[in-house]
């Protein structure tokens, strides 16, 4: 199929049928900010952070998976685009940890975000899961970007040990019947720790240093982690 020709923010660029909005304005060198996008997962769109302006369409595009189109007009920065990307961010900061997400927090900063616009707002409260030698779970931090459980799954590993669970604001990232790691099908490859953006996931030993161990305590602890890890799979439930 032949080439397409479309106008971003005046410029104008070419790209290949089939292409998406965000990457063809990558390609040309104009940065349209992502949350959920990773280049690694399948983009579904769910963040809208990457929303922009299309002439003749009556609602904002997820540029990450709206298909170029001839002679296709867009903007990724207008006052309405803002608007949007600066709502969602204070929305996430209502709701969610961001303390460990420099992303989000250079994000907030360029679009003058108030962290304190929805101060009535239901946080997220979740127990830190500490289940295994190898990673941390605290959701707590969680935007529900999907990123580790697309790695898990088709995108990567197909090892599928993490899913989905609840509805509405109480959706999170969960193993199936809330089993521990070491109990599931997870084959520990750290592929969902290395694309988590929020430190929603993390290197247990990352943890522990955070938490003031000493590099022989995390030693000695990971050991014993790992011996009890390794009883608890062949005696599952013990």
């Amino acid at each position: 199929m032949p080439d397409i020709t479309l106008t971003i923010n005046g410029q104008s660029v070419t790209a290949a049928a089939g292409t998406t909005i965000h990457k063809a304005a990558t390609a040309a060198g104009i940065e349209v900010p992502t949350i959920c996008y990773h280049d690694a997962c399948t983009a579904n769109g769910l963040c809208r952070m990457c929303v922009v302006e299309v002439e003749g369409a009556r609602l904002l595009q997820a540029s990450c998976v709206a298909p170029v189109a001839e002679g296709m007009k867009v903007q990724t920065r207008t006052p309405r685009v803002e608007r949007a990307r600066r709502t969602i961010l204070e929305m996430l900061h209502a709701s969610v940890d961001l303390s460990e997400a420099p992303v989000i927090q250079a994000q907030t900063a360029d679009y003058a975000a108030d962290v304190n616009r929805f101060p009535e707002a239901e946080g997220r409260e979740m127990p830190l899961l500490d289940d295994n030698p190898m990673y941390i779970r605290d959701y707590d931090k969680c935007i529900l970007c999907w990123r580790c459980v697309q790695v898990c799954a088709e995108d990567a590993q197909y090892t599928f040990a993490l899913n989905l669970e609840g509805r509405g604001f109480h959706t999170s990232i969960a193993t199936f019947f809330d089993k521990p790691m070491p109990e599931t099908t997870c084959v520990f490859c750290g592929q969902c720790v290395g694309v988590c953006p929020t430190g929603a996931l993390k290197s247990r030993r990352e943890w522990l240093l955070q938490e003031g161990k000493t590099p022989d305590e995390i030693l000695t602890q990971t050991r014993s982690d790992r011996r009890r890890a390794k009883r608890r799979t062949e005696r599952p439930g013990a």
